[in-house]
């Protein structure tokens, strides 16, 4: 739970820093330009040498896929009938179609299933949710920006992109035992991510701009702690029979609130900052209330 109550605390502290002036105005490009060049690359060169790879995972990692086009299908359908501007399309798609596998989803898994599931987790946060950001989400996210890139430009922007680049590094030293000193320092920029992400989105959270993007705030959130995870339960349960414990834990993951990672490309690439902010802010804290009403159902798959 301390992990949890950090979260918070560093979302608080965001709102603190900006409507006290501590911080000049531009402060969370600062500090997503980090979070996108260090702390995300050091959390996955980490967290990948941890993980014991096995054919049970296989719907673990694949579920992260199956959300974001699920969710791409989704907004774009909401886009047309609502007739939504390409940047709050694009943001929805990042932001409703991730899960915030780790920062709140290991604590989650930790809580409801034990210590011992937490390697599903894992495996779902990086070969899932940050390698669908690291291609897809980028994808999106030059698609829906103003000025939309080519083709050519998109795919550069994939493989520059610099925690794709520690994913295929920490792949390829996957055999490879790290230094003492090298864990250490990885872990330690890595943990950054979290307190320097919400304490970004707190900074740049105005519960004034609900009003503006009141229908596209709710059709984000419904789809995410939702309407999501009740079709990756019919998708998994109800057509593939899948059963047991790690399809337990892995549709439990996909019920979690919009995934930070995805807010901070979001609004690198100017998607509609204040609903992004709106959705990671108020779906977290909602996600308290709708993980364990999911837990509870999915006891019986």
């Amino acid at each position: 739970m301390a992990n949890l109550l950090t979260l918070f605390v560093c979302l608080a502290a965001g709102v603190v820093l900006r409507r006290t002036g501590r911080l000049p105005e531009n402060s969370h490009s600062v500090l997503n330009t980090f979070i996108i060049n260090i702390s995300l690359p050091a959390l996955t060169l980490a967290q990948i040498h941890g993980v014991h790879l096995q054919s049970a995972l296989a719907y673990s990692v694949a579920m992260p896929w199956a959300m974001f086009i699920l969710g791409a299908a989704f907004f774009w359908t909401v886009a047309r009938l609502l007739k939504l501007s390409a940047a709050t399309t694009g943001g929805l798609m990042l932001v409703g179609g991730l899960a915030n596998t780790s920062f709140v989803g290991l604590p989650m898994i930790e809580a409801f299933y034990g210590h011992s599931e937490m390697a599903v987790g894992i495996v779902i946060d990086q070969l899932g949710t940050y390698l669908v950001l690291s291609t897809l989400g980028i994808a999106i996210a030059a698609i829906y920006s103003e000025g939309a890139a080519s083709a050519r430009e998109i795919a550069k922007r994939i493989v520059t992109f610099p925690p794709l680049l520690a994913l295929l590094l920490a792949v390829a030293l996957y055999r490879v035992d790290y230094p003492g000193w090298l864990s250490t320092v990885l872990v330690r920029l890595g943990d950054t991510l979290a307190p320097l992400a919400l304490v970004s989105v707190g900074f740049q959270l105005r519960l004034t701009a609900i009003e503006e993007n009141g229908a596209a705030l709710a059709a984000g959130l419904a789809f995410k702690l939702c309407i999501a995870p009740l079709l990756l339960t019919v998708l998994y349960v109800g057509v593939l029979r899948a059963t047991g414990r790690v399809v337990q834990v892995t549709l439990f993951e996909s019920a979690m609130g919009p995934q930070i990672g995805g807010s901070i490309i979001a609004i690198q690439y100017g998607l509609n900052p204040p609903l992004v902010t709106l959705m990671v802010g108020i779906g977290i804290a909602l996600s308290f209330l709708t993980a364990p009403m999911w837990w509870y159902l999915l006891a019986s798959v």
